[in-house]
C-alpha cells in the first residue's frame, strides 16, 4: 500500500476519474479561448481608441470636409472615419439630387446610425462569450467537484475503516476542478467588465460625434 500518494497537480489530474478529466478538459479549453480573446479585444479595443483620437484631431483641425471625406474613402480607417463618410456620402449625395434639407439631413442620421450600429457590433464581438466563460466555469468546476468527491466517499463503501490518508487524495483530485473553473472564470469576467467599459466610453464618442458632425452639416445646408 502506498502510503505517500503523488498529491502533485499533473498525478492528480491523471487519476481522476473520466467525467472529472473531461470537466478539467473543458475548463481549459474554455480558459484558452478566453485568453485568446482577451489579447484580441485588447489590441482591437486600443486600435480603435488611437484610430478614433486621430480622425478626432483631423477633424476639429477645420478643414475642407470633402478633402477628409477623400482621404477617408481612400484609406481604410477606424470606426469614427466610417461613420463619418457614410453620413457625409449620404449628405452629399442628397445635396447633388436636390433634395430638401430636412429630408437630406435625416437621411445622413440614418446613416451614420446604421455605421454606427456596426462599428459597435464589431466592437462588441465575442463579449457574450467572455461572460459566459465568467459565469459558467465555476459552476462547471463545481459540478466535477462534487462528481470527484461522490467517487472518493463511494471508493470507501467496501472499507471497514475509513482514514483520513483514503480519502484525501480523491478529494484533492476534485477539488482541481473547481480551481480550474475559477482560474478560467476570474480573467474572463475582470475582461469582460473593463472590456464593456471602454466600448461603452467609444459608443458615447461615436454618438457625440453623430450629434456634432450631424449640427454642422444642418449649418451648411
Amino acid at each position: 500500500m502506498n502510503l505517500h500518494p503523488d498529491l502533485s497537480f499533473f498525478a492528480m489530474m491523471l487519476h481522476a476519474s473520466v467525467v472529472v478529466q473531461a470537466v478539467m478538459a473543458l475548463l481549459l479549453l474554455a480558459s484558452l479561448w478566453s485568453w485568446w480573446q482577451i489579447f484580441l479585444k485588447l489590441f482591437a479595443l486600443q486600435r480603435a481608441q488611437r484610430e478614433t483620437d486621430r480622425f478626432e484631431d483631423d477633424f476639429w483641425k477645420g478643414g475642407d470636409l470633402n478633402e477628409l471625406f477623400q482621404r477617408a474613402s481612400q484609406n481604410r480607417g477606424g470606426a469614427l472615419e466610417r461613420i463619418f463618410s457614410s453620413g457625409f456620402r449620404e449628405y452629399a449625395k442628397h445635396r447633388r439630387q436636390g433634395t430638401s434639407s430636412a429630408a437630406t439631413m435625416d437621411s445622413a442620421r440614418r446613416a451614420m446610425r446604421a455605421s454606427y450600429q456596426r462599428e459597435i457590433d464589431v466592437l462588441e464581438a465575442n463579449l457574450a462569450g467572455l461572460a459566459t466563460v465568467g459565469s459558467v466555469s465555476p459552476y462547471v468546476g463545481l459540478f466535477g467537484t462534487v462528481w470527484g468527491i461522490m467517487n472518493a466517499f463511494r471508493s470507501l463503501s467496501n472499507v471497514s475503516q475509513a482514514t483520513l490518508a483514503q480519502v484525501a487524495p480523491g478529494i484533492a483530485e476534485a477539488l482541481i476542478a473547481t480551481a480550474m473553473g475559477l482560474f478560467a472564470a476570474i480573467p474572463a469576467v475582470v475582461a469582460y467588465n473593463r472590456y464593456t467599459h471602454d466600448v461603452d466610453r467609444l459608443a458615447t464618442r461615436f454618438e457625440t460625434f453623430i450629434e456634432e458632425f450631424s449640427n454642422i452639416l444642418q449649418r451648411q445646408g
